[in-house]
């Protein structure tokens, strides 16, 4: 009689993984600091030049990246396997380009005076190198969820400097932030928090002061990121052979 040999079947059970877990959140924290776009690895430092002399131009210009980089990232993951490879870097621009015409577009019709301020640098998002470096270095590779993760992890850490130098500038350069006068002469346009030229306390404590009309050239905001730089490397010593 033949043995009969009962096979066990053992079943694999694959623990999946979390949707934000460790990893995910790694994406997210290193843009902020040891990996940042701008002061790391040294990008996007065309357009922390140009918008930067005033917070408002600032804040649009980094959730419009945010979102290109992300949603673009993720769209990328998700067809990434069916881009041939001799024309992947076509596939990107396109899915950049599409959408930021649709921040363009958005933003004309919302607000049109910032629109204008913009309008330029809007449009070269779609060449940012940290755009087109988080498609080719990661969201070619990996799962849209985690693709989407890092877009947004490296849009925010461009945001965060952008919006720093932002307020630098404007604060010391225009005296105000958001338009809201903080320090300076009042004016019957433009009344300041800490009037420099009154009679009273203020003006004799800060009738010193004056904005510094350097901060609202381009060339400040290379002086500021160059501190920024420094600053961290100060306090991060594993960054100081880095970029």
């Amino acid at each position: 009689m033949a043995d009969t040999a009962v096979q066990e079947k053992k079943v694999v059970v694959q623990e999946s993984e979390p949707l934000f877990g460790k990893k995910e959140r790694k994406l997210l924290s290193d843009p902020l600091n040891d990996n940042n776009p701008i002061t790391v690895q040294v990008l996007g430092i065309c357009s922390a030049l140009a918008v930067t002399s005033l917070v408002a131009p600032s804040v649009v210009m980094a959730v419009a990246v945010v979102f290109v980089c992300g949603a673009a990232s993720f769209f990328t993951s998700l067809i990434r396997n069916q881009i041939p490879k001799s024309v992947r870097l076509i596939a990107q621009l396109i899915i950049i380009a599409a959408l930021v015409t649709v921040v363009e577009l958005t933003l004309k019709y919302l607000n049109y005076p910032i629109y204008k301020q913009l309008s330029v640098y809007i449009g070269l998002i779609i060449t940012n190198c940290i755009v087109m470096g988080r498609l080719e270095a990661f969201a070619m590779a990996n799962k849209p969820w985690r693709a989407l993760i890092d877009g947004i992890g490296n849009g925010i850490g461009y945001g965060v400097i952008l919006i720093a130098v932002a307020i630098v500038r404007e604060l010391f350069g225009k005296g105000t932030l958001l338009g809201f006068g903080i320090i300076g002469p009042s004016t019957a346009q433009t009344p300041y928090l800490i009037d420099t030229a009154s009679d009273g306390i203020t003006g004799t404590l800060f009738g010193w002061y004056t904005n510094n009309n350097l901060m609202v050239l381009p060339a400040a905001a290379m002086f500021i990121i160059g501190v920024m730089i420094w600053i961290q490397r100060s306090y991060n010593r594993k960054l100081i052979d880095i970029s």
